[in-house]
């Protein structure tokens, strides 16, 4: 099974743009493996906007505990783009996650910094050794679409990578 590495921001306009994109693909695709890989687009310390360092780790929360990942990924865009929630307050993204996940296993294991490594994993990935000017960004194999700064990436540019490399790696 091949796989498809995303990089994407909950707060980033261009990766709901992307996440839409890719799943109109993925059913032409469907052994097509993705792995979501969460990380900000302005890691802290930066002081530039709301931080999604707790939606990202919160994504690892839901994989971990079988929560419908799509419904996550829904709920955090809704949160941080749509609702212009304060997406760093744990009690605000409690509210955005009920029915998805348990309330109590989701804010102890945020509350404890479950998950930090990954997220600080993604970042290093991304900005240091991928070199991603913006996200979303993806990976498959060694071939990467970088998303443009300010632009994004584009629904046939994205098509045409998965085309290219589907089955070719």
């Amino acid at each position: 099974m091949q796989k498809l590495e995303v990089y994407f921001d909950y707060t980033c306009p261009y990766c709901l743009r992307g996440h839409e994109y890719l799943l109109e693909q993925l059913p032409h695709y469907p052994d097509l493996a993705v792995e979501w890989r969460p990380c900000e687009a302005h890691p802290r310390p930066e002081n530039h906007g709301r931080h999604s360092d707790l939606c990202a780790r919160g994504m690892y929360i839901a994989l971990e505990n079988g929560a419908d990942l799509m419904e996550y990924h829904s709920a955090m865009y809704r949160a941080a783009l749509k609702d212009y929630a304060d997406i760093e307050d744990l009690n605000i993204l409690l509210r955005y996650t009920e029915g998805i996940l348990n309330r109590e296993k989701f804010k102890s294991a945020l509350s404890n910094g479950l998950y930090e490594d990954r997220l600080l994993e993604n970042n290093r990935l991304a900005w240091d050794e991928y070199d991603f000017p913006a996200v979303p960004s993806y990976k498959m194999g060694e071939k990467m679409l970088k998303s443009q700064l300010g632009v994004g990436v584009g629904k046939e540019q994205l098509a045409a990578f998965i085309r290219q490399y589907y089955k070719s790696i």
